[in-house]
């Protein structure tokens, strides 16, 4: 790979931090005991993999180590979290969730759905928020679990977890509230014994925060009931059987630590980078739309939408230039088709073909912004001249 690379899809992965590299490697080397086995050197890992444990629940605010379960991603997580709930209101069949969610929730709860449980999914409204009310009025008294994402994953969108998982918990404190924070993680705080003191289960992923991809974990509130979620060995307090992969774990206690001496830079240097090529498209592309401009956002997304063009044509022809992003819609079988995401915010049709997201990161630099800058308004010229559907 010769071109120099502008990588603005950090939504979909971060590049894995030199130091996070460095604390893991020992761990496939000359420190590869199994911390379930009882000797000297073993004790040793399983010192580290409590270390671990104890740095991300103090990064999350949480009250006990033990509520921190370490999983392979978010994805299994939001599996394991609603599932485990099932388990824990095996009376109740129904299930609240948006239509934004992250297909490890969205398409779980349609396959519950064949399995004989009911669920809600709110909507939102153009601009990208929930209706409270809606929500409200969605509880019933079969409802099991409340699924709410903190953040969007292609808008930035944050949704007010922190205020709706308190009107579900006061509503009927039987119903379980989980949240995927997969997005926000390391980007917004969280203080899980705090503001987010109703949230019962979180779910978050190593590889959004500069570990690698193939570790996650799920908060479980200690006080609520638990249920195990795989079964076969005593690992994660008998609540997720498996040997525990120390490397991996090792190195999202090392991003975590990293991440929270770096959260302000979010909100300072990188807000400012994303509020800069933000202003830039609106003054010099016409017709354009910013999706959740007036919501509260991450400060690293922005989800765009080009009048009269496809989003992937802007993504390959950016890509030509050596700059990454991804689109708002999916080319599957050679169907072109929308994210629900995108569906959701209901855009005119002629913009909402044509959406991309550029999610920078703590690395983004003034000078790749410049590129975008410079790039960005001639590919979109020149789509549009050889567009059907512009002028139209």
């Amino acid at each position: 790979m010769n071109k120099t690379i502008v990588y603005l899809d950090n939504n979909a992965t971060t590049k894995v931090h030199p130091l996070v590299v460095d604390a893991m490697l020992p761990y496939f080397k000359e420190l590869y005991f199994n911390p379930g086995a009882t000797y000297q050197e073993a004790n040793l890992i399983k010192n580290v993999l409590d270390k671990s444990r104890a740095a991300i629940a103090k990064f999350l605010g949480a009250k006990d180590a033990d509520e921190i379960i370490f999983t392979g991603s978010a994805t299994e997580s939001n599996n394991l979290a609603i599932q485990g709930a099932l388990k824990i209101n095996s009376s109740r069949k129904h299930i609240i969730t948006t239509e934004v969610e992250h297909p490890s929730v969205y398409s779980q709860c349609k396959y519950l759905e064949d399995q004989g449980c009911e669920v809600t999914y709110l909507s939102v409204s153009p601009d990208g928020r929930l209706d409270i009310k809606e929500l409200i009025n969605a509880i019933r008294p079969d409802t099991a679990i409340v699924s709410i994402m903190l953040a969007n994953n292609e808008t930035g969108v944050v949704f007010p977890v922190e205020s709706i998982s308190r009107v579900v918990k006061l509503t009927d404190d039987k119903i379980i509230f989980h949240t995927d924070a997969t997005q926000a993680v390391g980007k917004m705080n969280i203080a899980l014994n705090g503001s987010f003191n109703y949230v019962d289960m979180l779910s978050l992923s190593g590889h959004k925060i500069y570990a690698p991809k193939g570790v996650g974990v799920l908060y479980w509130r200690k006080q609520s009931e638990r249920a195990p979620l795989i079964v076969g060995g005593h690992q994660e307090k008998g609540l997720r059987a498996g040997t525990e992969n120390i490397p991996y774990i090792v190195a999202l206690g090392k991003a975590i630590e990293l991440i929270d001496r770096n959260m302000e830079k979010y909100r300072n240097e990188v807000g400012d980078l994303r509020d800069q090529l933000e202003g830039f498209i609106e003054a010099n592309i016409p017709d354009v739309i910013i999706n959740g401009k007036n919501c509260f956002r991450l400060d690293n997304t922005i989800s765009v939408s080009f009048k009269g063009i496809e989003g992937e044509s802007i993504v390959y022809a950016l890509n030509d230039h050596g700059i990454c992003v991804s689109t708002g819609s999916a080319c599957s079988s050679g169907d072109l088709s929308l994210s629900r995401v995108i569906k959701s915010i209901r855009l005119p049709d002629e913009y909402s073909h044509g959406t991309i997201r550029i999610s920078l990161g703590l690395d983004t630099t003034d000078l790749e912004i410049e590129i975008v800058k410079k790039v960005l308004p001639r590919v979109v010229e020149t789509l549009r001249k050889i567009s059907p559907f512009y002028d139209l």
